[in-house]
């Protein structure tokens, strides 16, 4: 791969790394809310170390498993490996996410109230770890369905999460204030989850058709919330 494909593919990823870690900011800033303020930035950087920590591991695992392409089994015509039934069971779990979670956000589905209880520190950072866990599939399984690089991946995740902690509360309040990036982001999962459903089906699809789509309509968005501005003012 050409180093500006390396560099379009690395930048992309961490873009849209940083995006779909929003709700994983939003989880760590409920819990560590209950505790003591003095501890809550601290709480704050470990949840997000964690969450990087995460992603790698699931990283190398994924890209380990990907690996394995010796066939298993064949359903009518169709052969199927070890790396197979992971893109199509990655495929269709991108998919069905997104989808529910774009049907949540038009139905407009309050959230649940909980009760405040008081946190230890030790128990905040578990919690936090036990939620990186669930909110680093999607995030995992993107990344390997956009690049075929490990090392791309790993920087990507690297440098999102670092600017995620430096940039917290700005980019919580940008998703917050234009809800529609959130929606883009969700369309850009399930356009990678059918990429990777035709990828373990055995239909090759050129990424930069991805990449492509993805910059475009980012760009009519960016358009999109210029015009909604200048509209207001």
């Amino acid at each position: 791969m050409p180093v500006f494909e390396l560099a379009i593919a690395f930048l992309t990823l961490a873009g849209l790394e940083i995006v779909l870690g929003i709700d994983n900011i939003v989880f760590i800033a409920i819990i560590t809310n209950n505790l003591p303020g003095d501890v809550q930035s601290k709480a704050r950087k470990i949840g997000l170390l964690l969450a990087m920590g995460t992603r790698i591991a699931l990283l190398f695992a994924i890209t380990w498993v990907m690996r394995l392409t010796a066939p298993l089994f064949s359903v009518m015509e169709l052969t199927l490996s070890g790396r197979d039934l992971i893109l199509l069971a990655g495929g269709l779990f991108l998919i069905a996410k997104s989808t529910f979670e774009i049907h949540d956000k038009i139905e407009c589905k309050p959230h649940e109230q909980t009760a405040r209880k008081a946190l230890t520190f030790r128990s905040a950072v578990t919690q936090i770890a036990l939620l990186d866990i669930i909110f680093s599939l999607d995030s995992v399984i993107t990344a390997v369905g956009m690049v075929g690089h490990i090392w791309i991946m790993v920087s990507a995740v690297v440098a999102a999460v670092v600017v995620m902690m430096i940039f917290a509360d700005p980019v919580s309040h940008f998703v917050h204030r234009h809800p529609t990036i959130q929606m883009l982001a969700l369309s850009f999962l399930i356009l990678i989850g059918v990429f990777l459903v035709a990828e373990g089906l055995g239909k090759h699809i050129d990424r930069g058709y991805i990449y492509f789509a993805m910059f475009f309509s980012l760009l009519v968005e960016i358009l999109n919330m210029r015009m909604r501005k200048a509209q207001a003012s």
